[in-house]
């Protein structure tokens, strides 16, 4: 798997009239460096060389700072599935495929902004921004199982939590340590890759 690359910039800086932008790639720095729980405004504001009263007007809260981040993630995620489908994917297994990849792709590569990404504690649910990236995200994954016959034996929407469950607890398992990357004894196939098609193929057909 290659990794998708995420623009960051080396070290944060605050140019007049851009603080909001300023305060974004700070705390970027901060949270692929520290985690979740060193993004403060406070933190923030001093990595950037502004009083710590000067982001108020941006983000009155953290968790208004840190659903900025997340709503901005989305963006960076689904363009990277984007990029995948714009490869090539033709028929809808492949496009499934992709899918899944370019999120456990994502998630190894950004383990701190894809754990921001599901961390509802910290973030604003309700905002529309947010809402709006994640609709973007999962409604053609819905979309793609409705295609073909998929709805005479469940529904989209089951299918989409069954893919989206594997893939997030297989990338979640992965960054806690609970499991290393390996291939398929049979196939040789990545298991990342592998644990798809079984769900694909039926993981226990009749």
């Amino acid at each position: 798997m290659q990794p998708y690359p995420v623009a960051m910039t080396d070290k944060p800086s605050y140019h007049h009239g851009n603080l909001r932008e300023a305060l974004i790639s700070a705390a970027f720095d901060l949270l692929d460096r520290e985690g979740v729980d060193a993004v403060t405004i406070r933190a923030v504001a001093r990595a950037i060389g502004v009083a710590h009263s000067a982001p108020a007007n941006h983000f009155k809260t953290r968790k208004d700072l840190l659903t900025a981040l997340a709503t901005r993630t989305f963006e960076q995620l689904i363009a990277a599935i984007q990029e995948g489908l714009d490869q090539g994917a033709g028929e809808r297994r492949e496009k499934l495929k992709v899918f899944a990849d370019a999120v456990i792709v994502f998630g190894l590569t950004h383990p701190n902004r894809y754990r921001l990404l599901w961390r509802k504690d910290c973030l604003t649910s309700e905002d529309p921004h947010l809402l709006a990236q994640m609709d973007l995200l999962y409604e053609p994954l819905i979309e793609l199982f409705e295609e073909g016959n998929q709805t005479a034996h469940r529904s989209s929407e089951t299918s989409g939590i069954a893919l989206w469950s594997l893939v997030h607890g297989y990338v979640s398992l992965r960054l806690d340590g609970n499991l290393v990357p390996l291939k398929d004894e049979v196939s040789g196939e990545p298991r990342e890759r592998a644990i798809v098609d079984a769900l694909f193929d039926g993981i226990a057909p009749s």
